[in-house]
């Protein structure tokens, strides 16, 4: 894995909303972002590019305006305009404080259909790379609806792995990897540190796999990223998003989440964007 990892050069981490807010509270846990501005941080002084996918402005959102819970769209929007903002205020200050530039980009499922606009997307993002900045990317969950939004990060981080051609996609989240069952239901089920290929076995191992009460995505989505960013050419991780100091673990090759290999193979990304829901 240290010799697959290595030579990796445009990295996407996703965080999801769970892992960047206190459970108690839904507030956001600073020292840990703190830790995450760092561990990116130094991956980009290596010379690499990195963006994040970054879960939690709904759920900072809600917080800050003390709901218990979000009954309407509206109010989830609401939300959403301004959790972002004041996550993207944290992220700009910790990540400064490592001498780094943070950008914001808002996508929608809109915006990856609409040819210009795709374009237009790439072009940012290649702009930013070429300017040393690190790209942190949410769904504008400000306008979207059911209807025509991604409806979680997971897929949304590989469908920017794949725009971007990044080689690699590390899912941060609230479980160490794959296992052949739910380990929290089953103590025996076993871990699967490594997947050569996805078949139906492993996806009846995902059905009925649901996200955190801060987040959406649950195993189900995470294999459907896997099957994105493998179909564009790049390995993907899932890893325990407790601590972020895995980050610079995962990269030196150490054996702590579950690695799906990449098969790269004709896909139609927005063939598949178009009819996702």
């Amino acid at each position: 894995m240290a010799r697959q990892l290595s030579h990796k050069q445009r990295i996407v981490i996703k965080i999801g909303s769970s892992s960047l807010v206190h459970q108690e509270t839904g507030r956001l846990n600073l020292p840990k972002i703190e830790i995450l501005a760092r561990e990116v941080a130094d991956i980009h002084n290596q010379g690499k590019d990195v963006v994040i996918v970054s879960s939690g402005a709904i759920a900072v959102g809600r917080a800050a305006m003390g709901l218990k819970e979000l009954r309407t769209l509206k109010q989830k929007q609401a939300c959403a305009a301004i959790g972002q903002v004041k996550l993207m205020m944290i992220y700009q200050k910790f990540f400064s404080e490592y001498g780094q530039t943070t950008a914001q980009l808002l996508l929608t499922k809109q915006t990856m259909l609409s040819e210009e606009s795709r374009s237009n997307a790439i072009n940012t993002f290649e702009e930013l790379f070429s300017l040393g900045v690190i790209p942190i990317v949410n769904e504008n969950d400000t306008v979207e609806t059911f209807d025509i939004r991604f409806g979680d990060n997971d897929r949304l981080s590989a469908i920017v792995t794949a725009l971007i051609k990044a080689d690699l996609l590390i899912l941060l989240s609230d479980i160490r990897g794959l296992y052949t069952d739910d380990p929290k239901a089953n103590p025996d089920a076993e871990f699967i540190s490594c997947v050569d290929s996805l078949d139906e076995s492993l996806t009846a191992m995902a059905k009925g796999s649901t996200g955190s009460r801060f987040g959406t995505g649950g195993m189900a989505t995470k294999l459907a990223a896997a099957r994105i960013a493998g179909a564009a050419g790049a390995d993907m991780l899932i890893a325990d998003a407790s601590d972020f100091r895995i980050i610079h673990r995962l990269l030196e090759g150490e054996e702590l989440g579950t690695l799906f290999r990449a098969h790269p193979h004709e896909f139609h990304l927005m063939d598949y964007i178009e009819h996702m829901s």
